[in-house]
C-alpha cells in the first residue's frame, strides 16, 4: 500500500518510517508544517527532514508553503483550541496531495509525540479521510517514541525543544507561579 506520511519533522518521523517499512508499507514523506515559527526554525526543520530521508532512504515531498498569518488566523480564533486547527491544516493539505498524487492512504508522525494530543489528531484526521475520500491509516505510534529519540540521536538529527508554533515556543519559557515553587 502507498501511503503519504505526513512528517512533522524528521526526528518525529524516525520510528513511524521504521515501523510502516517493517509492516511492508510503501512509505513518501511529506513535509507541510507552515505553523513552525520563527522562519528560522522552519528551515531548520525542513532542512532536518530532508537530511533524515536522504539518510534513511526515503522519498520526501516538501511544500515549502509558509502561510504563517492563515496559521495564526486559524490558531486565535480556533473555537476548539488552536491545536486541533493546527491539526486539520496540515493533515488536510496531506490528504489532498495524497488523493491528488494515487496515493492509497495518509497518516502522520505527530501520532508518535507524547507530547501532542493524540486522540484528537486521530479524530481530526479521520474526519479529514471521510471529507476528502481517502483513508487515514491509524498506527498509535507512541511506544516507539524513545526508539525514535535514539535513532534520531545516532543519525545526528537537529531535535528541536518544543512542538513548532509561537504558542509552544512561547509556553515552554513561561512558568507559572505554581509551576516556579
Amino acid at each position: 500500500m502507498r501511503v503519504l506520511l505526513h512528517m512533522c519533522c524528521g526526528p518525529c518521523a524516525a520510528y513511524p518510517v521504521e515501523h510502516l517499512k517493517k509492516e511492508g508499507y510503501d512509505i513518501t514523506g511529506y513535509f507541510f508544517n507552515p505553523n513552525i515559527h520563527p522562519y528560522k526554525e522552519f528551515r531548520h526543520r525542513l532542512e532536518t527532514a530532508q537530511e533524515f530521508a536522504g539518510k534513511v532512504g526515503l522519498e520526501i515531498i516538501i511544500d515549502d508553503n509558509y502561510d504563517l498569518e492563515d496559521f495564526l488566523r486559524l490558531a486565535l480564533d480556533a473555537p476548539n483550541g488552536r491545536c486541533q486547527e493546527c491539526y486539520k491544516l496540515r493533515l488536510t493539505q496531506a490528504a489532498r496531495y495524497a488523493k491528488t498524487n494515487g496515493y492509497e492512504s495518509f497518516t502522520t508522525s505527530l501520532l508518535v509525540s507524547p507530547y501532542q494530543q493524540h486522540e484528537v489528531i486521530k479524530v481530526v484526521a479521520e474526519q479529514i479521510a471521510e471529507q476528502e475520500g481517502i483513508p487515514f491509516l491509524y498506527f498509535d505510534f507512541r511506544p516507539g517514541w524513545q526508539q525514535g529519540v535514539e535513532l534520531s540521536k545516532m543519525l545526528e538529527l537537529y531535535r528541536q525543544p518544543y512542538c513548532g508554533c509561537v504558542f509552544s515556543e512561547r509556553d515552554r519559557y513561561k512558568k507559572t507561579k505554581k509551576e516556579k515553587r
